[in-house]
Order: structure tokens, then sequence, then C-alpha cells
């Protein structure tokens, strides 16, 4: 009589085979499940290309260009060229009288990373000038910077500014919030430099789907609407948050005190005036007519 335990081995081994059988395939199903998935929305999303434009004159006038975040550097400290080349893009618009006003939105999570400002910087260094730049310290995703283009700054069509695979995903977005939005495309670095991002990008599209058609998320903050091209009250750095700073305002000039008139002028004034004249202190002091109140 074969011992017990060879009596298990015997029985165990075929059912341990089918059970690795059926792992297998259900991870190959799952597998080709995700390659589906990105491929429906590689599709879909490519679609959007037809927005988009590579020749500044061929792009549709739009009073505002939304140009989206990036760091100015790589964690390796090298320069980040999609940085460089969405600057000059934006440039380029400006001063082909493409847009009037330039938005840049980005992430501001620490003091020392913030892409807003530096996009600021580097588009007041290529000759914007600074009144015609606005920003948006709130825009973590490609999502939050379109929808609040739109409920914030109070844009319902305008420009995207970034590389074209970028610009597709947020065209899509925009579109799909009634933005009609289009997008001019910058130049892309070379595939060495660009293939972690393309990598990510295919990601970044399905992510894109669920976050539209599944989850219904939104902007992380909204806040109060601002005007472009409207001046606004200004505020110290230590207390932008996802606020606009803006052009300061210059105080209202005082008033210069009229001199004082003795009494004894005013009573000579008052008998020397005719019938039909009022006298100057009179007119200064009686209260405004509803025709003559300004409005």
């Amino acid at each position: 009589m074969a011992p017990c335990h060879l009596l298990l081995q015997t029985r165990t081994a075929p059912r341990m085979k089918k059970f690795a059988k059926i792992l297998l395939a259900c991870l190959c199903l799952l597998l080709a499940s995700v390659a589906a998935l990105l491929g429906y929305s590689e599709w879909t999303v490519s679609d959007a290309r037809h927005y988009t434009y590579d020749d500044v004159d061929a792009v549709p006038y739009n009073r505002v260009a939304l140009v989206l975040g990036t760091s100015k550097y790589l964690i390796g400290g090298s320069p980040n060229h999609y940085f460089k080349y969405r600057i000059k893009a934006a440039a380029e618009l400006y001063n082909n009288g493409k847009v009037d006003y330039i938005l840049v939105s980005g992430d501001n999570a620490t003091v020392q990373y913030n892409e807003p400002r530096q996009m600021r910087r580097a588009l007041i260094q290529a000759g914007i000038p600074a009144s015609a730049i606005y920003s948006d310290y709130a825009g973590f995703r490609t999502l939050d910077s379109i929808v609040r283009a739109k409920e914030v700054f109070g844009q319902a069509r305008f420009t995207v500014v970034s590389q074209a695979f970028h610009n597709e995903r947020a065209i899509f977005i925009a579109r799909h919030f009634g933005i009609e939005a289009v997008g001019f495309n910058a130049l892309d670095p070379s595939a060495y430099q660009g293939i972690k991002t393309r990598v990510r990008e295919v990601f970044a599209r399905l992510m894109g789907l669920l976050d539209l058609y599944v989850l219904d998320k939104g902007p992380k903050f909204l806040g109060e609407p601002i005007v472009i091209g409207g001046p606004a009250p200004c505020q110290a750095l230590s207390t932008i948050g996802a606020s606009q700073p803006c052009l300061p305002m210059v105080p209202a000039a005082k008033p210069t005190p009229a001199p004082a008139v003795s009494a004894a002028k005013a009573t000579s004034a008052a008998v020397s005036t005719a019938p039909d004249q009022v006298p100057s202190g009179a007119a200064a002091n009686a209260p405004a007519s509803p025709s003559a109140a300004a409005p």
C-alpha cells in the first residue's frame, strides 16, 4: 500500500496544473482587456488632432492662449525642452496677433516648485508684456487647467499650447465640457528625450477617459472668478495660493482742500452778488440734483 503523502501528491498534481492554466488564462485575458482599453483610448483621444495646428498662420484667432504647465528643468537639472518649446510657441502666437492674453496654468506644489511662475518669467524674458500674462496656480492636472480656464477665468474658447500628443488629450477634455478649444502644437523634443513622456501619455489617455466617463472627476479647486483683461487688487506673495497675482492698483490721489475763506469776505461776497447769481460757497454746499448726480 502506497504511503499517504504519495497518494496526496498524485491527486493534487493535476489540480495544481489545472489551477495554473486557469490563472494564466485570466492573466492573458486581463492583459488583453488592458491592451484593448489602451487602444480604444488612443484612438478616441487622437481624433482631437483635427483641432490642432502646426502652422501659426493657420491658427484661428482666440482672445486667450492656455499654456499647459511643465517644469523648466528635469530631475537631473538639465533644461526641459518641453518647457522651452511651449514658451516659444506661446510667444509666437502672441507676436503674430493670434491671441491677446496668455494664461499659464500648472502645479504650484511647493514654494520651490512653481510651474506658472517659471512660465511667466520665461514669457517676460521672451518679450511678452507682463500685463498680458495671467497665472493659474491650481492647474494640478490637464483637466484642472482646462475646466478652470472656463469656470474661473471665463473663457469658453481658447487656444491650448503644448506638444501635439498633449494637445489632443487637452482638447478632448475641453470638448467634453463644451469648450471650443483648438491647439497650437509646440515642437517635440527628440524621440530619445521624450520616450518616457510618450509612454506615460498612453496611460494618461486611458485615465482621462476613466475620469470623464466613470469617475466623473472635476477640478480640485475652483474659486472666485478672475476677469482676464481687467485689473484686480494685488496680494502679497505669502498669501497667494490658487489666487491670481495681478497688476498693482494705483492709489487714488487725495483731493486738495480748498483754501479757507474768512467770514467777513464771505459776507461781502454774498452782499455783492446779483439776485440771479448763486454764491460760490452756496453752490459748493448745495445738494446735487438728481439730474446732475453721477450714475
